[in-house]
């Protein structure tokens, strides 16, 4: 057991030269790899009441049980949050399908889609005792249009425009109002009818759906807004849906949906993408009140070009390793294993390398000695003073103690032994010369 600790000792030492090369080797690992994502982004969302900041809570809840943290940013819209990305203000945001056609090309380019998260239903409600039938008999009428900047405003522009009544017509009566504030003014009379923009469940809408004193407009022509709005799309809603007790809406109706999208910046680290759509297929897993189960979200419809990782998540599905691993460890395993082929790809031959090296490594501690004693032998001879020859004696005999110290592992233990006969052969070659002479001065 001795020995065999003894040749373990031997060969780790001999192998020494390993420790820098492969200090080498991880030093440029870790040089190399793209430093792991950031486990904090900020996303801008809407007003508190508005379905975007109540999706971004759901999120928020949803993405902190991987421990990464999701930042809520209020905003007055997707104008707004459009600015914010532009800005840097955020890294991520909620933004209405159609307004980034409000940007040129070139700032678009900055910009990705992460896909659609859920429909935006439009909805129009109205005091019941009124007959509507067009946009144009709004204009009689006390309506909120939506505040500024906001995903209300921007839909009902785009209908209004459709029916050739722009800004420049707008009765002084409309109001420039949404969510809640145009809720309670609907609801406290002040308000004939308004427009509003948001999910089924959102607090607002289902404030309006209760009311026995309000309906909903159908908008007939959704086929013909469908045709010059494409971002636009046509939603049936069934008698009741939104409320069974008020029988809100009182008969099946037509509306349009913008849908709300997930829109990156370039400084939205792009391997965050699997896991925040996760948490948003979590979120929306069972659906809306008029979305089944499973639809989002989704990659279509968007104008902004996906990101590649929003592209595979929708083809395939999360990451390998994120399927089985928690984010943070899947993240860093897949850029190591990554720079772990070529590594990999070096040891190999390295590998093939340590025996030879070893076995030269272990050769030289016994082969450097016959160089001295082959030169000894060479220079030495009769002729050679007798001084020298003691000196070279001297040296030999101190060199054979020596060499009875160093350490061969077993298997090279002849050769050891071969060099303690050669050795000791020179040493009596020189002393048989001193023998000789000693006695030629004699003779002398």
């Amino acid at each position: 057991m001795q020995r065999i600790f003894r040749d373990l000792k031997i060969m780790i030492l001999a192998n020494l030269w390993l420790i820098p090369v492969m200090a080498a080797l991880v030093g440029a690992l870790f040089y190399f790899v793209a430093p792991p994502p950031p486990m904090h982004v900020r996303l801008a969302t809407g007003s508190p009441s508005g379905g975007y900041n109540a999706f971004g809570e759901r999120l928020k809840e949803e993405l902190a049980k991987q421990g990464f943290e999701l930042e809520l940013v209020r905003s007055s819209g997707s104008l707004d949050n459009l600015a914010k990305l532009q800005s840097g203000e955020v890294e991520i945001a909620l933004v209405q399908s159609g307004q980034e056609l409000t940007l040129s090309a070139k700032e678009r380019e900055h910009l990705h889609g992460l896909g659609v998260m859920y429909q935006e239903p439009l909805w129009l409600f109205k005091r019941k005792e009124l007959e509507i039938d067009s946009m144009a008999d709004l204009l009689q009428l006390r309506v909120a249009i939506g505040a500024a900047n906001s995903g209300t405003r921007s839909v009902s522009d785009a209908i209004l425009a459709a029916n050739q009544i722009s800004p420049g017509r707008y009765p002084q009566q409309w109001q420039a109002i949404s969510g809640s504030p145009a809720a309670n003014a609907l609801l406290a009379g002040e308000l004939d009818a308004g427009f509003f923009l948001g999910p089924a469940e959102s607090n607002v809408v289902q404030r309006l759906a209760a009311s026995p004193e309000l309906d909903l407009v159908s908008l007939r022509r959704s086929a013909a807004y469908r045709a010059r709005l494409p971002y636009l799309t046509k939603l049936e809603v069934g008698e009741g849906v939104l409320n069974l007790a008020s029988n809100s809406p009182s008969r099946d109706i037509r509306t349009l949906a913008p849908v709300a999208t997930l829109v990156a910046n370039d400084e939205f680290h792009p391997s965050l993408t699997p896991l925040i759509l996760e948490a948003a297929r979590e979120v929306m897993k069972n659906g809306t009140l008029l979305d089944p189960p499973g639809t989002y979200p989704s990659a279509k419809p968007q104008t902004l070009s996906n990101l590649g990782e929003a592209d595979y998540y929708y083809e395939k599905g999360l990451p390998i390793l994120q399927r089985y691993l928690p984010f943070r460890i899947a993240s860093l395993a897949d850029r190591y294993i990554i720079l772990l082929i070529p590594l990999i790809v070096i040891m190999i031959p390295l590998s093939k390398a340590i025996g030879p090296i070893y076995r030269w490594r272990i050769r030289a501690r016994i082969y450097r000695w016959y160089k001295y004693l082959r030169e000894i032998d060479r220079k030495l001879d009769s002729s050679t003073p007798p001084e020298q020859l003691a000196a070279q004696i001297d040296e030999l005999e101190v060199l054979e103690r020596r060499l009875a110290k160093v350490e061969v592992p077993l298997s090279y233990s002849n050769e050891l032994y071969d060099l303690h006969v050669h050795l000791r052969y020179v040493i009596e070659r020189l002393h048989a010369l001193q023998r000789r002479q000693a006695a030629e001065e004699q003779v002398g």
